[in-house]
């Protein structure tokens, strides 16, 4: 059984009299203990997948499909049922920019206080503060000390503990690294590979292929509200089927060898009205007339692509 299980998910916005196709039909699964990452460029999905999952979207969202996370059907429990035994107990969110949302009036020490107050933690306030704060290498006088007075590292780092604090079994990391030095992506990094040694489950969402390439085990590659490709990391990155997948891998540079980098011609389509076949078809160098019908889900050795090249 999976422990996490996500079926023909849907979400759409309603705005201004339209309707977004923001996520479109997305499944996957997620073995106990196992980490995967969700890339893609800007506004492809990703972190309205995450938030789907944390049950974190605006009141303008329309949801459908199934998500089954340790066999609990996330999506039809009630928002009472769900704040209390699951929210930051069995999964938990560090949220895209989250390191400038925390309290400015407020010291670490508090806010840690009001998260276990909120989810009813019976247990030792102040050992459980020290715990998570320990567990991200900070030390114990960042409690006493307001936001304004931490560097971007330590703010993101005290993120991280937040939602490590009533040790939950799976954690959403958006763009946990983004606007921080090299320095702190790297120490970031390292936390989330401890993690994951720890076995926490980790989804990893971000637009940077090298980081991903650190922590994943499963890659899901998102174009235009769908998951084009999903498979093992290996079989992502060593052989990408899907014509998307080969172009992202190839805007990367290498440290090794004098390949030339990729750029893509376009722009992906809009989600308010998206293309009825495949939505890569205005900007693939392989493009044929079927291309225009609904791709075909091909099997892989380690999962799927979407790709009438596969048929």
């Amino acid at each position: 059984m999976a422990f996490l299980s996500i079926q023909n998910l849907k979400v759409q916005y309603q705005t201004q009299g339209k309707r977004v196709h923001a996520v479109d039909d997305v499944s996957f699964s997620l073995e106990n203990k196992e980490s995967m990452a969700i890339a893609g460029e800007s506004a492809c999905g990703k972190s309205t997948l995450g938030l789907t999952i944390m049950r974190a979207l605006q009141g303008n969202a329309a949801v459908s499909g199934e998500i089954l996370l340790d066999d609990k059907p996330i999506l039809k429990i009630s928002d009472e049922e769900f704040t209390k035994n699951m929210r930051w107990k069995e999964i938990s969110m560090v949220f895209q920019g989250a390191m400038n949302s925390l309290d400015p009036v407020f010291t670490v020490k508090q806010q840690f206080e009001e998260i276990l107050k909120k989810h009813g933690y019976k247990g030792d306030h102040q050992k459980a503060i020290l715990e998570a704060v320990s567990v991200v290498g900070l030390p114990v006088d960042v409690l006493e000390k307001f936001p304004h007075e931490l560097s971007g590292g330590m703010k993101q780092r005290v993120v991280i503990s937040m939602a490590l604090l009533l040790k939950p079994k799976f954690v959403i990391a958006d763009e946990p690294t983004t606007a921080l030095d090299v320095l702190v992506q790297a120490q970031i990094m390292s936390l989330l590979k401890r993690l994951k040694k720890e076995g926490i489950c980790v989804m990893l969402i971000s637009h940077d292929l090298g980081i991903i390439s650190e922590i994943a085990e499963k890659v899901g590659i998102m174009y235009a509200g769908r998951i084009v490709e999903f498979g093992n990391l290996s079989d992502i990155y060593g052989n990408p089927k899907h014509p998307y997948t080969d172009a992202l891998l190839k805007s990367v540079p290498k440290l090794k060898g004098e390949s030339e980098l990729v750029s893509l011609k376009g722009n992906p389509p809009s989600l308010v009205n998206p293309p009825e076949g495949c939505r890569f078809y205005d900007r693939c160098p392989h493009a044929m007339e079927k291309c225009k019908k609904e791709p075909p889900k091909i099997k892989t050795p380690s999962g799927f692509v979407l790709c009438w090249l596969y048929e």
